[in-house]
């Protein structure tokens, strides 16, 4: 990855989109070990994790893993999930945060040499070309070796840099641990509670009985 060591950078992570990526390609997100990756290789400013929460529920197994990242360095942008029903009169869960993350980038701009996106989605290819414009390097972290690819053409072109997430690996991968530190459970909660209500890494719709 090419990061400046004077570089202030940012981290931006659609939380969703990445976990579906990583787990096309067969392993977890270690948050603590992506963090420590980036804050070695520039002066890390800011790292936002977004996320839609389905509050009208009694528990929410995701709490935990947003707690540990809260706890952990992350600034966690979080909203409610949204039901409605569609045309058909199939009830669905909405839980999109691509608007929260947008407005972040571009308010955090001014303070960055450098963001790093952890997003496939090709929606953000307008952001990040607004972004560039302002004289902002930009990386895209995820992956085309999964099936389907999870990045977008587009948004891989627009980027100053990618990163493929497969190459990341062997530095954030999380291995089975047989401690009992109460971080690594609580994301193990949480990342389940991804990979059930916001597998679908674009669209963050969920169909509900």
């Amino acid at each position: 990855m090419t990061i400046y060591p004077q570089e202030k950078i940012g981290l931006f992570i659609d939380g969703s989109n990445l976990y579906a990526a990583a787990r096309a390609l067969g392993f977890d997100i270690d948050y603590k070990n992506l963090l420590e990756l980036f804050s070695s290789k520039g002066q890390l400013v800011r790292a936002y994790y977004y996320t839609a929460l389905m509050e009208d529920q009694e528990y929410l197994p995701i709490r935990p893993l947003v707690d540990w990242l809260d706890y952990n360095g992350y600034t966690m942008v979080t909203k409610p999930t949204k039901k409605f029903t569609d045309s058909m009169g199939r009830r669905k869960i909405k839980g999109n945060m691509d608007m929260e993350l947008a407005i972040d980038v571009l308010e955090m701009a001014e303070h960055l040499d450098h963001v790093i996106l952890f997003s496939g989605d090709g929606d953000f290819r307008r952001l990040v070309d607004a972004v560039q414009r302002r004289g902002v390097r930009v990386t895209v972290v995820s992956t085309f070796r999964s099936s389907p690819p999870m990045v977008a053409d587009e948004l891989r072109r627009q980027a100053d840099t990618f990163i493929e997430l497969s190459d990341l690996a062997p530095q954030i991968a999380r291995h089975p641990r047989h401690d009992h530190d109460h971080g690594d459970a609580d994301e193990d909660v949480g990342q389940e509670e991804l990979e059930h209500h916001f597998g679908a890494p674009n669209g963050g719709y969920l169909e509900s009985a």
